[in-house]
């Protein structure tokens, strides 16, 4: 437990951080799940949009680091392109 207040400041902080940080990469990691489950190409480029808004908010916000978000929406990418 903390003893300085300073300390006990820093972990309400941390545990705001954390929750936020946990729920958009939960929000992220369904989307890709929602766009790869997807099987017609027209669906999968409206998708693929979202999930790239999502992936470049992320990388932005420095909760992904930004070649994750280049390396996740370049094989989505190649996922889309290979929808028939």
């Amino acid at each position: 437990m903390p003893q300085h207040k300073s300390a006990k400041k820093r972990m309400r902080t941390s545990a705001r951080k954390n929750a936020y940080n946990s729920m958009n990469k939960s929000r992220m990691k369904t989307a890709i799940k929602d766009l790869r489950s997807t099987e017609e190409k027209a669906v999968a480029e409206e998708k693929f949009r979202k999930v790239t808004t999502i992936l470049d908010r992320l990388a932005t916000k420095r909760i992904i680091h930004p070649n994750t978000a280049a390396h996740k929406k370049s094989k989505l990418a190649k996922f889309v392109q290979s929808l028939g």
